[in-house]
């Protein structure tokens, strides 16, 4: 009987050795896991840093792009002007007027039909100024910057 008792207690001992081994292994399985865990919970944080820095820099160089298309399309928009006077012959009255016509170009090709104005000449009156004064489309307007309108609903 006592070798039998000799027995149960190395069975017992041996189980409970095993055991410990058992919860031992275990804990050190899951530090193991939880480092592992916080290296990638690193890894995906930097990944989306990176990713978000990455989307900021597409965005600005799209913005860029955008930009000097708009710069390029409008360097290649010109407005072509045109005036001379016109004279009315009414019975025994002669009546002038200075017409002036614009259409705008982009290259070589015509944005829009000519636009012609009529206003009444009088001799001695600069003709140069007065077709700048009754001008449709602004000279410069559309293509320099002077923050008029226009050119802001171009831009934006």
């Amino acid at each position: 009987m006592e070798a039998v008792w000799w027995i149960l207690a190395m069975l017992c001992c041996g189980g409970m050795t095993g055991g410990l081994v058992y919860f031992v292994m275990q804990s050190r399985l899951e530090v193991r896991l939880s480092r592992q865990r916080e290296e990638l919970a690193a890894a995906r944080a930097s990944l989306s840093v990176q990713k978000r820095y990455l989307k900021d820099t597409v965005r600005s160089a799209e913005e860029t792009a955008r930009m000097q298309a708009i710069n390029e399309f409008l360097s290649d928009i010109r407005i072509e002007e045109r005036h001379y006077i016109r004279e009315h012959k009414m019975l025994f009255m002669s009546k002038k007027s200075i017409v002036r016509q614009e259409r705008i170009f982009f290259r070589n090709l015509p944005l829009s039909n000519w636009i012609e104005q009529e206003m009444p000449y009088q001799e001695g009156a600069d003709m140069e100024q007065l077709a700048e004064a009754m001008s449709v489309f602004v000279p410069g307007g559309l293509l320099e910057d002077s923050g008029a309108p226009a050119r802001k609903l171009l831009t934006r």
